[in-house]
């Protein structure tokens, strides 16, 4: 009890004070909540239902869905907040922000920031164009209770830009790359001087990415992602030698490609103890510090060999131990996993809102909604158990945190934290089928 509240107070004082401010924080801890307890999806009509048969809350239809399309909620100042409430956010000394991309299928036209976009993991009776929204998302990656997580901590809606010039004058276009630069540097102005370790695909992992970001914050960006195939590595160049014409070099010999350059360095390789996907595992890696044209800097480059195959990991961040370049790297897999969690488990994927305001707040319920699910689990007291065991996982699950929190909301002591406004109507279907769920 007294951890949602520690969670949820600094929250509601980013409204404003006076009487209406005070009932837009009220009504926002019990969306936040509602999103959270595993009643269905996080559609707007349910969130409705819990607010008045579980919540007991005093609120009409029509002022609810004034409510969730508002321009009034703070968003900016919830989420800054949010970022200060993290225990411990660092790991290893660094801040460790996982970057990635997601779509958001939907069903109608009008529905704001949707176009067709591109599928890469449409299976064969899937289209690869679908109709949905595009969002660039940033989390933080963080050890909980023995297992990584990721904590959503900012997202943006992406448009094409041909989409923009046609349909509103009002946005401006931003490439992926510059949205994940700008949602960077506000979590880094809020936790001024911490080093950052970008963990990202190959598609961010370039200097398109790199060097607006060390522009803004220096040094103390680094990335970590993994190198394409064909990409051409080369050495360190030599000291200048006396009498020699010209500038420096800037690249030593060609090493060849990451292909080439793993094959030849296979024999080479050892084996080591890396935390990997929930437990220790022995992994065959090599390393090497190489220089790579497209970041315009050294790297180091660790081969992780499986079989017949191998995976290449590089790093800006030159003092990881390959150890860690590893366990960050199969760490960066939270991010994909926490998409489902939003889309899925919380439900942003059935919502039914068409309007910019009311798209965008509901997406925000449903990111903050999984954000405070795990610092629930990161300031709970024990390690959560598993309720559904499955073989070759023993770590506790996203919804088993969900169900924790279920059981304090549906507490006789929850009136404590949440005091309601009325006697509550409840709709005895509906609390037995909440219960049960819980």
């Amino acid at each position: 009890m007294i951890v949602i509240q520690n969670i949820l107070a600094p929250l509601e004082k980013q409204f404003s004070t006076t009487k209406l401010g005070r009932l837009r924080a009220q009504w926002f801890s019990h969306v936040l909540l509602a999103c959270i307890v595993p009643f269905t999806s996080s559609i707007s009509s349910n969130l409705l239902r819990a607010l008045v048969h579980l919540f007991g809350v005093d609120v009409d239809r029509r002022r609810f869905y004034t409510f969730i399309a508002s321009s009034k909620l703070p968003w900016d100042k919830l989420w800054s907040a949010l970022w200060h409430v993290i225990p411990e956010p660092t790991t290893d000394g660094r801040l460790i922000m996982a970057l990635d991309d997601f779509i958001n299928p939907k069903v109608g036209k009008k529905i704001f920031a949707c176009s067709r976009v591109h599928d890469h993991a449409a299976k064969a009776n899937q289209t690869k164009y679908p109709w949905a929204q595009c969002v660039t998302s940033v989390g933080l990656l963080k050890r909980i209770k023995g297992r990584w997580a990721c904590m959503p901590l900012a997202h943006r809606f992406y448009l094409p830009k041909k989409i923009i010039d046609k349909q509103s004058e009002s946005l401006q276009f931003k490439t992926k790359l510059e949205q994940s630069v700008e949602m960077i540097c506000a979590i880094a102005a809020s936790f001024s001087g911490m080093p950052i370790l970008a963990v990202c695909d190959s598609w961010f992992g370039n200097n398109g990415l790199l060097a607006p970001a060390r522009k803004e914050l220096g040094d103390c960006f680094q990335i970590l992602s993994r190198l394409r195939a064909n990409i051409a590595l080369f050495d360190k160049p030599g000291a200048r030698t006396p009498g020699q014409r010209g500038r420096n070099r800037k690249y030593g010999a060609r090493l060849g490609s990451t292909k080439e350059v793993a094959a030849a360095c296979r024999d080479q390789a050892t084996t080591l103890s890396v935390f990997l996907y929930g437990k220790t595992r022995e992994v065959t890696a090599y390393s090497t510090v190489v220089l790579v044209q497209s970041l315009r800097c050294p790297v180091r480059v660790v081969f992780v060999y499986r079989r017949n195959s191998f995976v290449a990991l590089f790093s800006t961040d030159l003092t990881l131990s390959d150890q860690q370049i590893i366990e960050f790297y199969g760490a960066r897999w939270k991010i994909e996993s926490g998409f489902k969690e939003i889309k899925r488990d919380i439900g942003a994927s059935q919502s039914q809102m068409r309007n910019k305001q009311s798209v965008e707040n509901h997406l925000n319920f449903c990111m903050m909604a999984t954000t405070v699910t795990w610092l629930y689990a990161d300031r709970f007291e024990h390690t959560p158990e598993r309720r559904h065991m499955i073989r070759g996982r023993s770590s506790f699950a996203f919804s088993d945190i969900r169900h924790i929190i279920a059981k304090v909301v549906l507490s006789n002591d929850f009136q404590a934290l949440c005091p309601k406004q009325a006697k509550p109507t409840k709709n005895i279907a509906v609390d037995t089928l909440l219960r049960m769920v819980a």
